[in-house]
């Protein structure tokens, strides 16, 4: 066999051999962060009691500022009552005058 043939296969082995050694590391980095990755991924999704305690409070905020706003509208419908009753109640006081005034001028014609 030819000394070149020889040096071909040599030299074609040692890069089969390095091309399968860095596919190997690569494969084995790859696999060690997806590993690490899951592991900070659960560790994080784990509630911790601060987190717990923040999450309730945050729906006993969320509970409070429903009640704060229901109650906001009650108040403007609540103000569009009050105007609305107190030109009733003007009104009705204008009118009574107005009676009371009748009546009056009704006594003195009488007279």
């Amino acid at each position: 066999m030819p000394i070149r043939n020889m040096f071909m296969i040599v030299a074609g082995v040692a890069m089969g051999v390095f091309a399968y050694t860095e596919v190997t590391a690569r494969l084995t980095s790859l696999e060690t962060s997806r590993e690490l990755f899951q592991a900070d991924l659960l560790k994080k999704s784990e509630q911790k009691p601060t987190d717990q305690e923040q999450f309730m409070l945050i729906e006993s905020l969320y509970g409070d500022v429903e009640k704060l706003t229901l109650n906001q509208e009650q108040n403007m419908t609540n103000k569009v009552n009050i105007e609305f009753l107190k030109t009733q109640l003007e009104k009705a006081l204008t009118d009574i005058e107005d009676l009371k005034d009748k009546v009056r001028a009704n006594g003195k014609m009488a007279h």
